[in-house]
């Protein structure tokens, strides 16, 4: 059987529906249970800060060391059961304590996003996707690492550098005892 150009050109034509269908719809990469991330943030209305983020899920924690613009260092330790330590230290230091109801995500936190296609952030070919219209988190394509991720109210977050494995000691994250000589817990 000899085919001629005009075969070839039906063949392709009659064969791009089954080739579109058969193009898998990429899924987000769930955290791994232990990293380290060095982010910036645009806080849209509160300005810029740069933290240092370390999620350990076994441990039922996500502790955030933030660096607000021209502001004293913050550290914000969420916890599993739905509490949120917010603390400077030092002298004058500073407690609030937090109950969200709600723990540190999982790792697979994105289940159930929408995939929205590809696009350039960063210098970065990323997936995108979005989840309840609160979450849009680009991926990239290459590494599967984590590029950015906007929330609905404005809030920029660029992952600088990400450290699969990494685990921040115990002693660094201990709120000071002024975080537990509060009458109530603030609600969120």
């Amino acid at each position: 059987m000899r085919l001629n150009l005009s075969s070839i050109i039906s063949l392709i034509i009659l064969a791009l529906p089954w080739l579109q269908f058969c193009e898998t719809v990429p899924v987000p990469t769930p955290w791994p249970e232990r990293f380290h991330a060095l982010t910036y943030k645009n806080l849209s209305s509160d300005g810029l800060q740069i933290a240092d983020q370390w999620y350990d899920w076994p441990r039922g924690r996500n502790v955030y060391i933030i660096q607000k613009q021209l502001s004293d260092l913050l550290y914000n330790v969420e916890w599993n059961n739905g509490t949120s330590f917010y603390y400077t230290l030092g002298e004058n230091g500073t407690c609030d304590v937090v109950h969200y109801g709600i723990g540190i995500p999982r790792p697979d936190f994105l289940d159930e996003a929408t995939y929205l296609g590809t696009r350039f952030t960063d210098g970065f070919l990323c997936n995108l996707w979005e989840k309840l219209d609160f979450i849009w988190y680009y991926e990239d394509v290459q590494t599967k690492k984590p590029v950015r991720w906007d929330f609905f109210d404005g809030i920029s977050v660029h992952v600088m550098t990400f450290e699969v494995g990494a685990v921040l000691h115990d002693p660094l994250i201990q709120a000071p005892s002024y975080c537990f000589n509060q009458d109530t817990y603030a609600k969120g």
